[in-house]
């Protein structure tokens, strides 16, 4: 049984959001729950281990704000099982269980703990520069590789479980989640894979040869990524949310995180049903 004492608020920097962020936190005190505040913070250029993890204490968090908000507030939870609802504020939101005007009674529902989690797989993402790591992320979408305007296609050497692939001669490479399969991935020509289905996709960026395509491999695999030759101006980034710059010296591994993150879902709502309405498959309306 969840014990609620204290709750985490991530809010995206607006004013709409930034208003109902206050009279939650106020309503919350008032039922005698600690608050803990976050606003997003910036994209981080370089990724650094452990660096502002949200406290392991947290019984659960609140994102009011679009997809770029719940994944900030992933990326403070880091490795941790803390379970997260997200309240949509923004344009899309395909991770957004709720809209602003259900969330009061649902935050009542979560306080007398009347709801369910569901885990959403996420990648674990390790580079290793001559050998040594360097950066490690967690990442609930995807990691993408992605050359700057200026330089020349990437060459990307892939191994799957130490098995040469194919080397992608392309813009870049996203490897998703099935979450992730309706962000970048399928704006680059990725498939839409439901959440439960257990695998990882690979989806090349603007490829050179027509014949290479998105791949779809199980999740119990490990995906060995390298640059094949002498590379500048070549980003790794994860989630959108922090990154570094790659090149030939360096070794991307990918495999599927030992920590999920865990949704908070109010009611048994469709997949498809909310695919074709975020799509607007049929005409339907966001």
């Amino acid at each position: 049984m969840l014990i609620l004492k204290r709750i985490g608020i991530v809010v995206k920097a607006d004013a709409k959001a930034g208003k109902k962020a206050d009279e939650l936190e106020n309503w919350l005190l008032s039922k005698g729950m600690d608050v803990v505040r976050k606003e997003t913070s910036p994209p981080r250029k370089f990724s650094i281990p452990g660096e502002s993890s949200a406290p392991p204490d947290l019984s659960c968090i609140f994102v009011l704000g679009g997809d770029g908000t719940f994944l900030n507030a992933v990326c403070w939870i880091g490795e941790q099982d803390i379970p997260i609802l997200g309240v949509k504020f923004g344009e899309v939101g395909f991770l957004a269980e709720i809209t602003e005007e259900s969330l009061f009674a649902v935050a009542e529902s979560i306080l007398n703990e009347d709801f369910t989690i569901k885990p959403r797989m996420r990648l674990l993402v390790t580079v290793f520069r001559e050998g040594k790591e360097i950066a490690r992320e967690t990442v609930l979408n995807d990691m993408v590789i992605n050359r700057g305007a200026f330089a020349r296609l990437a060459h990307i050497k892939t191994y799957i479980d130490d098995s040469y692939l194919t080397t992608y001669s392309a813009d870049g490479l996203i490897v998703a989640t099935p979450t992730g399969s309706t962000a970048y991935s399928l704006a680059a020509g990725g498939p839409i894979i439901h959440p439960d289905v257990k695998g990882i996709i690979m989806t090349p960026i603007c490829p050179f040869t027509l014949t290479i395509r998105p791949l779809i491999v199980p999740e119990s695999v490990s995906i060995k990524i390298m640059l094949e030759e002498k590379s500048s101006d070549v980003m790794l980034t994860f989630d959108g949310q922090a990154g570094l710059e790659i090149n030939e010296k360096d070794t991307i591994i990918v495999k599927k995180g030992l920590h999920p993150i865990n949704m908070i879902t109010m009611e048994d709502r469709p997949y498809f049903d909310v695919l074709k309405t975020k799509l607007r498959w049929s005409g339907g309306r966001v």
